[in-house]
């Protein structure tokens, strides 16, 4: 059984800035891997493996649509709200 991420396992994983801007653009709705990646101006496989950390701790959710795995936010969601943007 997976054990459940900690406060620490979060702040880990949003030390990275890439993994912070990834949450800002999800800010706006639900996307695939493929244009996470394009935007950030990294490779699908880089963007995917900071989108799995992202999922590990919560702050992530993904569903299928069709071909695509679309990746939106989780329980950080309701954070963001108060962050300023751009944060």
């Amino acid at each position: 059984m997976a054990r459940a991420a900690t406060t620490s396992d979060v702040f880990n994983a949003i030390a990275e800035p890439q993994r912070r801007e990834i949450l800002v653009l999800l800010r706006a709705g639900e996307r695939p891997v493929t244009e996470l990646a394009q935007e950030l101006g990294m490779t699908q496989p880089g963007a995917s493996k900071h989108l799995r950390v992202l999922r590990e701790v919560g702050l992530v959710r993904d569903r299928r649509a069709g071909k695509q795995r679309l990746y939106g936010l989780d329980a950080f969601e309701s954070v963001l709200t108060f962050a300023p943007d751009g944060a």
